[in-house]
């Protein structure tokens, strides 16, 4: 079974933003990336973490589960139905992700939250803030 942690952040809601992810298989770390992604809200940094994980799945060509995790609640109850898609911004998002789901077809997708004080959710925040650190300091 694959495990992606993912994860957004944003400085000013919309402001500076990045977005990254873990992939693990088996507690084995198997794919990282983190990006500064302009100017965002926090909600678009996590949906666009969410799409740069899925993306890598898609590239491994794998059969395998999938379990995506995030700690935000509104992303993964929005991608499991329990929440509405209100804003015409995220629903772009939203229908990116979905069409992403289709290009999984041999995987079975789940979507679970998160607390922030996961270890790996955690880990995967610090490497974002350490991202939008150096961008500030560099004056970008």
């Amino acid at each position: 079974m694959i495990c992606a942690y993912t994860d957004g952040a944003s400085r000013g809601n919309p402001g500076r933003a990045a977005s990254g992810f873990m992939i693990f298989r088996d507690d084995q770390k198997i794919s990282e990336d983190f990006v500064h992604i302009g100017i965002a809200t926090n909600n678009e940094a996590e949906y666009m973490a969410l799409m740069m994980a899925m993306n890598a799945v898609r590239d491994m060509n794998t059969a395998e589960d999938v379990t995506f995790f995030s700690d935000s609640e509104l992303l993964i109850k929005q991608l499991t139905g329990l929440y509405r898609v209100r804003s015409d911004r995220i629903r772009k998002l939203y229908d990116a992700i979905k069409e992403l789901e289709t290009e999984l077809p041999n995987a079975q997708i789940h979507y679970k939250n998160l607390r922030r004080e996961d270890e790996r959710i955690s880990a995967v925040d610090r490497r974002l803030n350490v991202l939008l650190d150096s961008l500030r300091r560099e004056g970008l």
